[in-house]
């Protein structure tokens, strides 16, 4: 499907600036563009690029400067990033989407299934599970018994999600990703563990997306929660009787222990680990590889560092950190002349 640059700029309340009828029909890299693509500018280190490139459209923030004239077609917008954001999803809409069910496919008589569903090549619907309308089920997917399952999911392979779990509207989950897994609960004895039955659930609100390899486990008892807008990573494990507050993000390979509350607008950076039955407070901002162990001060804390810390105090602490080979040095001098005039 092909837009001109009239037409995309009146989608994303853009203004034209060049050939309004320059045409594209795909999307491009700005450092890859090529004729027929829409690009865009965000980032200043990639300014260079507009100069070369060969998309045919690129969108850039209003107030952009250039130096000297370009050869593409520029559409200025107030946040480019967000722009084209809107632009993939419009182009992601408009794809088909796959129905039908699978004659391969596994689905329990006591199963309810909404209208225009897709449930792939081996996928598995349990007794008394319920998939809601639109939702699209890949091959080799588990939907364990009761499980209920909102409007519009879209759910990919391999994925496994384990009785009595509950997912809203609008949920995306990626493969490989588990829910509803058992927590790790284990009490010692003296010839080993007892295993702490997991009675819980998890539960999924709208419009959360799940990286793949993700998982999220079942509550010892009650419910581990992932509220609406969440958004996960790739290979995140989230433990039992956990919750993760409204519109947070989270990088690849983050973890969450027991009963850790994480709140409203929180984000957090890669390979973040989070200690169990601590309270991170709204819009915290955890840097990547940092450790939190106790409880967040407020709104708006930044974290950075294994044990978290404040980042002046951490960058202070790096900027001694260095200097230690050179402190060491001068210190084994002074006790040298500290020792001969110990002898005189």
């Amino acid at each position: 499907m092909e837009f001109k640059a009239k037409q995309i700029a009146e989608m994303i309340g853009g203004r034209v600036e060049g050939n309004e009828d320059a045409a594209v029909c795909t999307f491009a890299k700005i450092e890859e563009g090529r004729e027929g693509a829409i690009s865009f500018l965000s980032n200043p280190k990639y300014t260079h690029f507009i100069y070369e490139t060969k998309s045919t459209i690129v969108l850039v923030n209003d107030d952009l400067e250039l130096e000297h004239p370009v050869d593409t077609t520029l559409i200025r917008v107030k946040n480019a990033y967000e722009a084209v954001a809107k632009l993939l999803q419009l182009y992601a809409s408009m794809q088909p989407k796959k129905t039908g069910i699978d004659p391969t496919a596994v689905i329990a008589k006591s199963a309810k299934i909404g209208d225009n569903v897709y449930i792939g090549a081996y996928a598995v619907v349990g007794e008394g599970a319920v998939v809601g309308e639109g939702t699209q089920i890949y091959p080799h997917t588990v939907i364990g018994d009761g499980v209920q399952m909102g409007q519009r999911c879209l759910v990919y392979p391999n994925v496994t999600v384990y009785q009595g779990c509950r997912i809203g509207n609008n949920v995306t989950i990626h493969a490989g990703s588990v829910i509803g897994a058992d927590g790790f609960g284990f009490a010692p004895n003296q010839e080993g563990y007892d295993k702490i039955p997991q009675i819980g659930i998890v539960i999924i609100e709208d419009d959360v997306e799940i990286g793949a390899n993700t998982c999220i486990d079942r509550s010892t008892m009650g419910q581990t929660v992932i509220r609406k807008g969440v958004k996960l990573d790739n290979l995140i494990q989230v433990a039992h009787n956990c919750e993760i507050g409204e519109n947070t993000v989270m990088s690849a390979q983050a973890g969450l222990a027991g009963s850790t509350k994480i709140g409203s607008w929180c984000m957090v950076g890669g390979q973040a680990g989070f200690a169990g039955h601590i309270s991170v407070a709204d819009k915290t901002i955890v840097g990547a590889q940092c450790g939190v162990i106790g409880d967040t001060k407020g709104n708006g804390e930044q974290l950075i560092g294994s044990p978290a810390m404040d980042p002046k105090v951490y960058f202070k602490g790096m900027a001694i950190l260095r200097r230690l080979p050179d402190m060491y040095k001068e210190l084994s001098a002074l006790r040298k002349e500290v020792d001969e005039l110990k002898k005189k």
